[in-house]
Parts: structure tokens; C-alpha cells; sequence
């Protein structure tokens, strides 16, 4: 025992040996750093305070790489260790604006800092903007009496627009850098793309993660992922399980943790694609299929759900929603989803207990909060999710098991317009023949879908932009194809997104899109007049041109997506919002026409290049309603089956 005392002092002195000279030189470096605020820059001292504050500076620096150069944990002043468990960039709502914070998770306390700017060639610096010792900090959500900060959230087409523009940028940079003398530009462009890469991951978080002092304000985080904020929540609730003490840091403390988190941080860029390697992390252009089976492992029966996940543009979206199965322990979904991908490398699985108690509703967003069972990733594998057979796999999370399948189609293939063998049928064929066949001026499966969307799914939050099951949309498919009898009841009886997915499919699969490829340039061309007069000339002009059923059937769609447009505030679809889901649809071209005196070398780069543009055609339209459309709804019986 005395041996023990007389080590544990000797600790005890050596430690107050070590940290009491640099006490003292954090001491005056903060001293330093206040008195060159306050001293004007046209003193004879201030040189002098400056070479003293970078001496200073330098020594703490050389003193924490050289005491830790792991710089795994920092040491409290008692001599106990704090680690760092977990960080990464958030983005918080601050006076009613978004600021994107660096956030670290230590073993006793959250802290959010911001970066500093410095001079070039320096240390990058943080700045501490708060912090909550984890023993003060809860989840609980704020009394109605608390002020809850107004969110500003961008319209999506704004969102997706910058998306568009930075795929193009991607293009281009591609192109240099196999031009000679390109690096230059390249560089340029790198940096264009990071800013607005930033600019996205800055507006389009858009969950709320509230975290709450006991002792004083709440704080208000925004992730795009429910994923992100769960991983988030349980670690801090891991941490909190222990015996933990508050405490209060003084500023030299603070100093010293705040310093530290340049080294201990294991994020260390902001996640953009500016700042990776396009070589080593290409990531997948296309469409993934991903088939949820089913799922086991669960100890009570429950009303169970899949989410899906993708990252895109540096941040992770929800792509897909399982259905709801009621009351069981093993789930038995059996449901495909086709999910669009854009450079993405992880697919991620939640799932979910659905609670329908309203006294769980969650004030952050009014909406009642659904139990995260588990969740779970996996790496998209190129060379595994490219190959022509499906891919199965189970995902562990928790103690339960998902057990689905995916496939990869890359984009250039996606992107074709491949004729059906079978004229018999409605998909891959020409609208014209199916018109003609039919008897009818717009196909009847447009005339359909479109009705059954109005009587039933034009309140639906997302309609047409929300997925629908796939196995759904080809049993559609094949009854329109195959022309069955009961397919109205099938109609009656689907779910509305497997109906508007049909639509779309109908519109994509088409040989020739159905502004034709002939007009597709002058399309092109006109929609690029800067002479309000000269566009609105050439744009009515081209839709004249079209041939009669392609004409009758894009202002069939053209007046059913205004009556949907109208419900912007409950359904959440503008006219952009619509326009950038069937621009694409309706004017990409075949891919043999598509390529024709341009000097693209993959139907990716002709869609970065032209989507933009394909959008703005369709919104043209939906904006500027044509001229002759009266004459034309007075002469035409749109629905008629005679000729």
C-alpha cells in the first residue's frame, strides 16, 4: 500500500511538473490573443504581440503532437483521459440560418466547433461555438412554449438544378483531364464543384436532431439521413449509461480541448467529391434493383417497414419505403424498387416499428416517430452489382436479419430506348401504332393512369416523384400489354405510386421520345432564346409540328400535371417538381439520335449535358400554356374512341 501511495504521488507531481508550464503558456497566449483584438494594427506593439502569439502557438502545438502523436484522447486537467468517440460535419440551425458545424462526441461532453479561417500555410484552427457535458444533455423535445427556430427549406427543383450543374462540371473535368495542358482548368473546376457541393450539403439537410441542456438552450441539427441521427443519438445514450459527472470548463481548458480536435478529429474534409480521388472513388451511375425479402430475429410481433438509403452528392437520401406488415415476427416483404444512383458507393437498410400513437408525435417535425428496430450498409461492389444476375445478400443489424437481392444497370444502358419485339402490345411501342390500333387520339393507358391518379393520388405527398414497388409496375405493364380484362380493377385496387410509375415507364420506354427525335434539336435550340418574343414564336411553332397523337397526348399530360401542380400544397409537386420527373421522359432522345454532331461519348454525358434543358422545355410548357390549346380542346375530343 505505501508503495502504491508513494507511486501514485510521484504521478501526481510529475503530472503538475508537466501541465503547469503549459498551463501557463496557454494562459498567455489567450492573454496575448485578447490584447492584439484590442490593439490597432498601426501600433509600434502590435508586430511584437504577433511574433509572441505565434511563438506561443507554435510550442502548443509541437507540445501536443509531441506528448500524443496518435492524438487518440486528450488529458483533463485531473489527469483522466477523454476520448473522442465519434465526429463529423452537421449542419446546425442557428439564429434561423444553417451553418455547417464540426461536431465532436467525447466521452463526457458534445462539442460544436466551427473553422476557423487562417492565414495560408497555417494550422487549420477550431473554434468552440458551445459545448454540453453529456450528463446535462437529453433528447426530450421542447414545451410548447419554447420558440422553435423557423427553418428555411429550399424548393427541390433548386436542389436538383445545382445537382444537375454539378454532374456537368464532373463531365467537364473528365474532358480535361485528358486534354493536354488541362490541368490548369482542372483545378478551376475542382474548385467551382467543391463550392457548390458545399453549397448542397449545406441546404438540403432537412431531418431535425434536437439535443437539449438540462441546464440551459436547445440546439437543432438538420441530417438528411435517419440514419445518421440514429447512429448519433445511440452513441451519445451509450456514453450516458455511465456514471457521469457535469462539469464546467475554464477557458484555458476549453483552449486546449478546442485545440486538440484538430488532431483527434477522424473526419477530416468536408464530405465532398472535390476532396476525393475520381479514380478511387468513382462510385455508380445507373439504376440499382433491390429486392427486400423478408426479415427475422425480431423477440415481439410488431408493424413492420424497410427504408432504403443511397449517398448522393456527399450525403445520404431515402430512396424507398417497404409496406407496412402487419403484426408478425418475420416479414415477409418480396418487394423490387428501382433506385436511381449518382456516384453512390453504400446502400443502407433501416428498418422500422410503425407507431400509430399520436401521443409519439414529435414536435420537431409533427410527425409521430417510427422505432428504429436496426439498420445496417453495405458497400455497392462494382464489380459484384454489375454483373447480369442477381445479387443475394443479408444484412445483420441488432440481432435481426434482412435478408434482399439487388442488380446494377449502368446509366448507359439505362438511358436506351429499345423497340419491343412485340407490336401487339403498349410498352416499346410506337405511339402512333397504338393510337391507330385503339381507335383513340391519346393511348389508353395514359388516358387511365391519369384518371385513376386524379380520383385517388393527387393529395399524395410526392406522387409521381416517390417510387412504387416494381414487382407492382410490371404486373401493370403486362396487363396493358396483354390487354386484360379485369385491368380497371387492378387499376382500382393498386397502390397510386406503382400507377404513376407505370405512367413514367410508359413515357420512357417509348422507341422515340414523344417530342420525337427529328424536332429534339430544335427543342434544344429554342429553349436557349433569350428573345422572349423569338421563344415563345419557335416553342408553339415546334409543338404544331408534332404528329397528331403525340401532340394530343403531351397536352393530355400537359393539363392533367397543371391539376396536380394545383395541389402543390398538400401533395409537395410544383410545376418544377413535375417537370424535372417527365422532362427527361418525354425528350430524351434515342440514343442513336442523341449522339449525332456531338462530341459525347456516353449516354451519361448526354444526360448531364441536356437534362437541364429537358426540364426547362417541359416547364416552358406547363408555364406558357399554348396558344391553339383551347382551339385545340374545343375541335378534339381528347377521350373519344372513334377516329
Amino acid at each position: 500500500m505505501e508503495v502504491l501511495l508513494v507511486l501514485r504521488l510521484c504521478c501526481n507531481c510529475t503530472y503538475a511538473l508537466l501541465y503547469k508550464p503549459i498551463d501557463r503558456v496557454t494562459r498567455s497566449t489567450l492573454v496575448l490573443h485578447d490584447l492584439l483584438k484590442h490593439t490597432p494594427k498601426d501600433h509600434p506593439d502590435f508586430p511584437l504581440l504577433q511574433d509572441a502569439l505565434r511563438i506561443s502557438q507554435n510550442f502548443l502545438s509541437s507540445i501536443n503532437e509531441e506528448i500524443d502523436p496518435r492524438r487518440t484522447a486528450v488529458t483533463t486537467p485531473k489527469g483522466e483521459a477523454r476520448q473522442l468517440v465519434k465526429d463529423g460535419f452537421l449542419v446546425e440551425v442557428s439564429e434561423s440560418s444553417r451553418k455547417l458545424r464540426h461536431v465532436f462526441l467525447f466521452t463526457d461532453l458534445l462539442l460544436c466547433a466551427k473553422m476557423k479561417k487562417t492565414a495560408v500555410g497555417r494550422h487549420q484552427q477550431y473554434e468552440c461555438k458551445w459545448y454540453i457535458p453529456l450528463a446535462d444533455l437529453t433528447f426530450q423535445t421542447l414545451d410548447d412554449s419554447d420558440a422553435c427556430p423557423s427553418i428555411q427549406v429550399l424548393p427541390e427543383h433548386e436542389i436538383e438544378e445545382m445537382k444537375i450543374k454539378i454532374s456537368v462540371l464532373k463531365n467537364e473535368i473528365q474532358k480535361e483531364k485528358k486534354a493536354p495542358k488541362g490541368q490548369s482548368r482542372v483545378e478551376r473546376l475542382r474548385k467551382k464543384m467543391n463550392e457548390q457541393e458545399s453549397w448542397l450539403l449545406l441546404h438540403s439537410p432537412t431531418i431535425p436532431f434536437r439535443i437539449h441542456n438540462k441546464h440551459g438552450k436547445s440546439y437543432l441539427f438538420l441530417l438528411s439521413s435517419d440514419y445518421e441521427r440514429s447512429e448519433w443519438r445511440e452513441s451519445i445514450q451509450k456514453l450516458q449509461k455511465k456514471d457521469l459527472q457535469s462539469c464546467v470548463l475554464s477557458s484555458v481548458e476549453l483552449q486546449v480541448l478546442t485545440s486538440s480536435c484538430f488532431k483527434l478529429r477522424t473526419v477530416h474534409n468536408i464530405p465532398v467529391t472535390g476532396n476525393k480521388d475520381d479514380e478511387e472513388t468513382p462510385g455508380l451511375y445507373g439504376f440499382l434493383h433491390v429486392i427486400v425479402h423478408s426479415a427475422k430475429g425480431f423477440e415481439q410481433s410488431a408493424n413492420l417497414y424497410c427504408t432504403l438509403e443511397v449517398d448522393s452528392f456527399g450525403y445520404f437520401v431515402s430512396k424507398a419505403k417497404t409496406r407496412v406488415f402487419r403484426d408478425t415476427t418475420e416479414p415477409q416483404w418480396n418487394e423490387e424498387f428501382e433506385i436511381e444512383l449518382e456516384g453512390s458507393q453504400y446502400l443502407r437498410i433501416l428498418c422500422y416499428e410503425k407507431c400509430y400513437d399520436k401521443s409519439m408525435l414529435n414536435k420537431d417535425d409533427n410527425e409521430i416517430v417510427d422505432k428504429i428496430m436496426g439498420k445496417g450498409q453495405v458497400q455497392l461492389d462494382p464489380q459484384t452489382v454489375q454483373s447480369k444476375n442477381w445479387h443475394m445478400d443479408v444484412i445483420e443489424m441488432n440481432g435481426i436479419k434482412v435478408e434482399f437481392s439487388m442488380k446494377f444497370t449502368s446509366r448507359d444502358l439505362s438511358l436506351k430506348r429499345t423497340p419491343s419485339k412485340k407490336q401487339s402490345g403498349v410498352f416499346g411501342v410506337k405511339i402512333n401504332v397504338v393510337t391507330k390500333r385503339e381507335r383513340s387520339k391519346v393511348p389508353y393507358i395514359v388516358r387511365q393512369c391519369i384518371e385513376e391518379v386524379e380520383k385517388r393520388g393527387i393529395d399524395e405527398v410526392g406522387i409521381y416523384r416517390i417510387s412504387g414497388v416494381a414487382t407492382d409496375i410490371q404486373a401493370l405493364k403486362s396487363a396493358f400489354d396483354t390487354n386484360t380484362k379485369d385491368i380497371l380493377v387492378m387499376l382500382s385496387d393498386m397502390d397510386i405510386n406503382a400507377i404513376a410509375g407505370t405512367l413514367k415507364l410508359y413515357f420512357r420506354e417509348l422507341p422515340e421520345p414523344l417530342l420525337t427525335d427529328r424536332l429534339y434539336p430544335a427543342f434544344m435550340e429554342g429553349i436557349a432564346l433569350s428573345d422572349p418574343a423569338a421563344k415563345e414564336n419557335c416553342m408553339m411553332h415546334l409543338l404544331r409540328s408534332l404528329p397528331d397523337p403525340n401532340i394530343m397526348t403531351f397536352l393530355t399530360l400537359l393539363e392533367h400535371l397543371k391539376r396536380v401542380a394545383e395541389k402543390e400544397p398538400i401533395n409537395k409537386m410544383s410545376l418544377h417538381n413535375l417537370a424535372t420527373v417527365f422532362g427527361p421522359t418525354l425528350l430524351r432522345p434515342s440514343e442513336s439520335e442523341s449522339a449525332k454532331g456531338q462530341h459525347i461519348t456516353s449516354a451519361s454525358d448526354i444526360w448531364s449535358h441536356d437534362v437541364m434543358a429537358q426540364v426547362q422545355v417541359l416547364l416552358y410548357y406547363l408555364q406558357h400554356p399554348p396558344i391553339s390549346y383551347a382551339e385545340l380542346k374545343r375541335n378534339t375530343l381528347y377521350f373519344s374512341t372513334d377516329v
